[in-house]
């Protein structure tokens, strides 16, 4: 932090607390002319105002507070720059990347650092890692069936992959398939499952337009929609074949998908990017280049082994 910033914030800080204290000098300051304890001449409804002070309670109870301001801005981070006698903090906040935030907990784990972050993953890793390891042990199919690491498993998908498989699993148009079926990409097998969430994913639908032109889209389009039995205009249709050779290097001469490659069967009306006409355009016009993140440095195998089990308990 900026010598600036740090400046700043002392005197907010600071300046809050010896105001607060001012601001009880000055209402302690009997300034009305009127002996404490005597009628102030005001009165409303029979209710007669006397000049009374603070009580003592509540009066030490601000002096208390305001004591143990200075005490606490002085003991932790509370002044910019300046990290307190305690040595505490709440976190790493010079990390630029992942790794690095990765190697600078494991020093402060090892050296004992008074850092919060680190002190409660270092309390996460006792509980919760021996429960994991076991976990880990059986295999993903039949783990799907322990009740107990399903639940662990989905709390596991809600914080990581629910911004885009949506918290029921299901997806959502835009390349982010549903969880809860049987169509799968790259299979959906427990293996796979996990090589999907170790490693990721990355779709490589090539652009079609430069090779196709504008014409041959329409005939490939009216083609591919046919194949999972839509009305289409037989003659462009016709004509899509042909030029469907070029596609079925990846989808196969039927159009049923590879999932080797994770090309999707076009046969079957489930449409990661939409089955409509202009959806399917943009798709063979400009291609498609979904990622799907790797896991394996976030969660660890331990934890994408479990993800893995609640994942394919939703197929089943």
């Amino acid at each position: 932090m900026s010598m600036f910033w740090t400046i700043w914030i002392s005197v907010i800080s600071l300046g809050t607390i010896i105001g607060c204290w001012f601001l009880l000098k000055w209402t302690l300051a009997n300034k009305t002319g009127v002996a404490e304890g005597e009628d102030m001449g005001h009165e409303f409804d029979g209710i007669v105002e006397i000049n009374n002070q603070l009580p003592k309670w509540w009066t030490n109870m601000f002096y208390v507070t305001i004591v143990w301001g200075f005490i606490y801005l002085a003991a932790y981070p509370g002044l910019g720059a300046f990290k307190g006698f305690l040595g505490w903090e709440s976190s790493n906040q010079d990390v630029r990347s992942l790794a690095e935030s990765r190697e600078q907990l494991a020093e402060d784990i090892a050296n004992g650092n008074i850092n919060e972050y680190a002190i409660e993953v270092k309390l996460a890793q006792e509980k919760f890692d021996p429960i994991f390891e076991e976990y880990a042990k059986t295999p993903v199919e039949e783990l799907a069936s322990n009740e107990e690491a399903v639940q662990v498993g989905k709390r596991l998908f809600l914080q990581n992959c629910a911004q885009c498989h949506g918290s029921d699993a299901r997806g959502q148009r835009g390349g982010f398939p549903n969880l809860t079926d049987n169509d799968w990409l790259y299979g959906g097998s427990g293996a796979k499952i996990k090589e999907t969430l170790i490693n990721g994913r990355k779709g490589a639908m090539p652009a079609w337009l430069p090779s196709f032109g504008e014409q041959g889209i329409k005939e490939v389009v009216a083609y591919t929609l046919s194949l999972s039995g839509r009305d289409v205009d037989s003659t462009l249709a016709a004509a899509g074949k042909n030029r469907f050779m070029a596609c079925a290097a990846c989808h196969g001469m039927d159009g049923k998908g590879n999932q080797m490659l994770g090309a999707p069967n076009l046969t079957d009306n489930i449409w990661l990017y939409g089955g409509t006409t202009p959806a399917v355009t943009q798709t063979l016009n400009y291609g498609r280049n979904g990622v799907m993140p790797a896991f394996k440095d976030t969660l660890g195998e331990n934890k994408v082994h479990v993800v893995a089990a609640y994942v394919y308990s939703l197929s089943q």
